[in-house]
């Protein structure tokens, strides 16, 4: 790499550290397949989380086998022989980060009715946030050496950091996440998502089917993301930084 400084009119060569993205094929009983490009790392999480997410998975008990080869970039999940897989995929909600052109509405939210209300009765302070802000920059080694890196965490209410994730997508670590939660069956009712990306309603609608009652973010909330989080019930809050916090939505779960 040539680094340049106009300031001083000089160059020089040097190495840096550049943020790497594979595209990761899973493929769910062999009946429904797709690419998602991440970093490559937390492949199981990423599918289990993604899965979960996007309501073609309800539960960890309902899978039979995962198979990851990081060597071609695939991971094959199966589930039990008594999942109804093919109404699943029939009813799944359409992403609204794919917007097909035949659509006449480019909404930020085109499924309502299939946002989860979260029913948590968690009140956290506002310093437990603060300080789960500060455990992720501490882990957050991937972004220190290529500035490429979105990072996501799960805390439970006291701040203990219970599932940790980073990827050169900041929906992806959202799934890592949940992922990791989902395998290691974590109550998401009694715990917070911090996230360090911009919030729209995908990442809400996420955040809602898992039952997380409170998302914060370093970053900027999108309207979807307000909308959704006042439709969802969830706590949700943007710019966590030197000890303030913007609170969007169901301000009660935080006390100072």
């Amino acid at each position: 790499m040539l680094r340049v400084d106009t300031a001083t009119n000089t160059s020089n060569r040097t190495i840096d550290c550049i943020a790497e993205e594979v595209p990761l094929q899973i493929t769910l009983n062999n009946l429904h397949a797709f690419v998602i490009w991440c970093s490559p790392s937390q492949f199981e999480e990423l599918a289990v989380g993604h899965l979960f997410a996007e309501d073609l998975l309800q539960s960890v008990d309902e899978i039979e086998n995962i198979t990851v080869n990081p060597t071609n970039n695939t991971c094959q999940v199966t589930l039990k022989a008594n999942i109804n897989l093919e109404e699943r995929i029939k009813n799944q909600r359409t992403s609204t980060r794919i917007v097909p052109l035949i659509k006449t509405s480019t909404s930020a939210y085109q499924k309502d009715d299939k946002l989860a209300t979260v029913q948590s009765n968690l009140t956290i302070k506002a310093q437990t946030i603060i300080d789960a802000i500060s455990q992720i920059n501490q882990k957050a080694h991937g972004f220190k050496e290529t500035g490429g890196l979105h990072d996501s965490a799960i805390f439970q209410a006291d701040g203990t950091m219970v599932a940790f994730s980073e990827d050169v997508g900041r929906h992806n670590t959202v799934d890592k996440v949940i992922g990791e939660g989902v395998l290691k069956k974590i109550d998401f009712t009694q715990c917070f998502l911090i996230i360090t990306g911009r919030v729209p309603g995908d990442m809400i609608y996420k955040a809602a089917k898992a039952g997380l009652p409170i998302v914060a973010s370093v970053a900027a909330v999108l309207n979807s993301g307000v909308d959704s989080a006042q439709k969802a019930n969830i706590t949700l809050i943007g710019f966590v930084r030197n000890k303030h916090m913007n609170i969007y939505t169901c301000p009660q779960r935080i006390t100072l």
